[in-house]
């Protein structure tokens, strides 16, 4: 079967002298893993379509087994990114909860539009990282069906505080009225921090980055989209670790 297809290179891998492995976060069929032959000679038209980062268009032929890209012509290459070394390891975050979120096999333009606009607004620096990172982080997740329970206390039902706490384990709120110490990992959030958590999850697609927050909100809300990830799908996310041993 051959199709075309559009898509993102969010990882790569060598294979032998000439050919790459690549898995690409394509518009109609998720992410695929495929085969690029001769991409690693620079002289190949394949060679920077089938390279981290790039978005390109694709001509794909599959057979029982595997998915091999006939052709590759590159839409965008995110070049900024790549000349700068905290902006990079942000980005490749990106890509490994892609790999980890993200539908294979099946259509997938939503998520492919929110990582190509994630890291365009970090490329181009319209929005800031610590903010654009929290979005990203609980928007996929809701739409791959964990999205947490933010609209008022799980005990006694308050919408906000100046105070309340975000369980990550459980999805669920608490105020501070009804949260105990023995709550595991609870994340204390400002009201501001609390009215920013619900909009990563319940904004609109086309408002989803249009918020401001302070310092300190933003520490906030990224420590609780942080654990949230983290306990949905149980692992660390080894580029998040790098990402913030350099930051």
């Amino acid at each position: 079967m051959k199709f075309q297809t559009d898509g993102l290179i969010i990882k790569e891998m060598n294979i032998g002298e000439q050919d790459k492995l690549v898995h690409v976060l394509t518009k109609t069929h998720g992410v695929i893993r495929a085969f690029v032959k001769g991409a690693k000679s620079i002289k190949n038209q394949k060679c920077a379509p089938s390279s981290l980062l790039s978005y390109s268009r694709l001509t794909v032929y599959k057979s029982r087994e595997s998915y091999i890209i006939g052709d590759a012509r590159t839409l965008h290459i995110f070049s900024k990114l790549r000349a700068d070394v905290k902006k990079m390891c942000l980005a490749q975050y990106f890509c490994e909860l892609a790999l980890t979120i993200c539908p294979q096999e099946q259509p997938a333009s939503e998520y492919l539009s929110l990582i190509l606009n994630s890291l365009y607004l970090i490329s181009e620096d319209k929005r800031h990282e610590n903010l654009v990172k929290p979005c990203l982080e609980m928007r996929l997740a809701a739409m791959a069906g964990y999205m947490p329970d933010l609209r008022m206390c799980s005990v006694c039902g308050e919408y906000t505080a100046n105070l309340m706490y975000f369980l990550p384990r459980e999805g669920r709120l608490e105020c501070s009225s009804c949260h105990t110490l023995s709550s595991d990992g609870a994340i204390p959030l400002s009201e501001s921090a609390l009215h920013a958590l619900r909009h990563t999850v319940y904004a609109d697609d086309d408002k989803l980055f249009s918020f401001s927050l302070s310092d300190e909100g933003l520490e906030m809300l990224n420590q609780a989209s942080e654990s949230y990830l983290k306990h949905r799908f149980e692992k660390d996310f080894k580029t998040l670790i790098f990402y913030k041993t350099i930051s």
